[in-house]
């Protein structure tokens, strides 16, 4: 079957009725439920993962290795290895990913930009290579 990395645990949570001005650096893993106004940055060069819930609003640019979306951005998204658009998922602004999940319901008003440094492996799902 297919092998999936081990994601990197959720360590912070920005909670639904807080409300964060300015950037927000973070390692592992950020949940977001409340609102962010600034730009988030996951640690270069580690494995990450950033989760907007359904309740969480952030305006401003993102960036982290694996990004699921299922509130409010507005603002350019770039996952350097998978964008995943929940249904509730609203992003105003261009993403930037190395692979999209998107599911029905979800919303983008921007540009679609997939990574063109290297081309995932395709790999049938009946396959049993």
């Amino acid at each position: 079957m297919f092998r999936q990395k081990k994601q990197p645990p959720i360590r912070s949570l920005i909670g639904e009725g807080t409300r964060i001005e300015g950037p927000v650096h973070f390692t592992d893993g950020l949940r977001i439920d409340g609102l962010v106004h600034g730009d988030i940055r996951a640690e270069a060069d580690k494995p990450s993962m950033l989760v907007i819930s359904e309740t969480a609003q952030v305006n401003g640019e993102i960036h982290a290795w694996h990004v699921i979306v299922n509130g409010v951005v507005r603002g350019p998204v770039f996952a350097s290895t998978l964008l995943e658009l929940q249904p509730k998922a609203r992003i105003e602004g261009d993403v930037h990913y190395a692979a999209l999940e998107m599911h029905q319901g979800a919303t983008i008003a921007g540009q679609l930009h997939p990574s063109v440094d290297e081309k995932p492996a395709l790999r049938l799902a009946a396959s049993n290579a």
